[in-house]
């Protein structure tokens, strides 16, 4: 029994492709043999009437899939994740989104990608792509995806934390800094609410989170994880000194935009003299303070909201200047 000729598609599959009494029948196989045996097995029975013949739906394309994925799933996303994911399917892999899924060559996807956009980019658009491919029935090929480099990654070293808070002093982003100085994400500074701050008794409660949706702002009742909900004791003196001085306090502590509080802490740093941080650096010059003064990972972790110390370790807790020289120091006078 004939059947048509096996290619090899550029995904690395094996196609042919049935015609049967005016209907095609697609196949596909990972290996060359078994294409041949299935499509064998297909035309046996279906010249034997043991099979019906169905008309098969029109193949998918990348950007189909990604679109019915979407629509299916975006409900159970996060707002900030379906923004993100939204932008993706509209942006990413812009010459294979109109190709039929067996069509396209997935490593040279991934490696054209790579050429114009980060590789953490590249990692985040293929996490939209996987369960989009799964979604409708099609296997997941085995990309690689270069394994990004770890940034530098900055923060403010203790003798820097005191010249910073000096030059932000009376700044009108002073009490968001602050915040983040106390390990709070900048998510959770915009969705900090005043009924979750206790200032008689110098706790704030961190608990849900203000991020940017498809149509703007919107608050979540959940943090990052179940583990970021958490009480955080009030402990630099002049951020309880500032939460006093606001006259009105309800609704959200911090009205500010975040690219306003960026662009501010950046400009505070430059006029300190200190390392240009961000937002986010702050929270990690938080846990490399603690780190430098001796407090506990496991107290560390509690109040920064980390759910293990496994990524509190490897990137937040950066080891000081004085800290390195001083252990430096202690191995060379085990010598002595």
């Amino acid at each position: 029994m004939k059947i048509p000729k096996i290619e090899k598609l550029p995904s690395g599959h094996y196609f042919c492709r049935l015609r049967i009494n005016g209907v095609s029948i697609p196949i596909t196989a990972v290996s060359e043999k078994e294409c041949e045996l299935l499509a064998l097995s297909k035309k046996t029975e279906l010249l034997s009437g043991k099979a019906q013949i169905k008309r098969i739906p029109k193949e998918e394309t990348l950007q189909s899939a990604m679109d019915k994925f979407l629509t299916k799933r975006g409900k159970t996303l996060s707002p900030s994740t379906l923004r993100s994911y939204t932008s993706y399917s509209k942006n990413r892999f812009p010459d294979y989104r109109s190709k039929k899924l067996s069509q396209i060559d997935w490593q040279q996807m991934i490696d054209d990608e790579l050429t114009d956009v980060s590789e953490k980019t590249v990692k985040n658009a293929w996490a939209l792509v996987t369960p989009s491919l799964r979604l409708v029935g099609y296997p997941v090929p085995e990309v690689t995806l270069s394994k990004p480099v770890v940034p530098n990654l900055n923060f403010l070293q203790p003798e820097e934390v005191s010249l910073f808070c000096a030059a932000l002093k009376g700044r009108p982003y002073e009490l968001a800094a602050l915040l983040a100085l106390h390990g709070l994400r900048m998510s959770e500074i915009r969705g900090l609410d005043w009924k979750n701050v206790d200032i008689e008794n110098k706790l704030i409660f961190v608990q849900g989170a203000r991020v940017r949706g498809i149509n703007g702002e919107v608050d979540k009742k959940q943090n990052k994880n179940e583990d970021s909900s958490r009480y955080v004791p009030i402990m630099v003196p002049r951020l309880e000194t500032v939460m006093k001085d606001v006259p009105d306090k309800a609704g959200k502590v911090v009205t500010i935009g975040s690219n306003t509080l960026l662009d501010d802490v950046k400009r505070t740093c430059k006029r300190a003299g200190v390392t240009i941080c961000t937002v986010h650096d702050l929270r990690r010059s938080f846990a490399s303070l603690c780190f430098f003064l001796g407090i506990p990972s496991i107290q560390i972790q509690r109040w920064g909201g980390w759910r293990d110390d496994r990524v509190l370790n490897k990137i937040y807790i950066k080891i000081s200047n004085t800290m390195k020289s001083e252990s430096k120091d202690k191995f060379t006078k085990f010598f002595t």
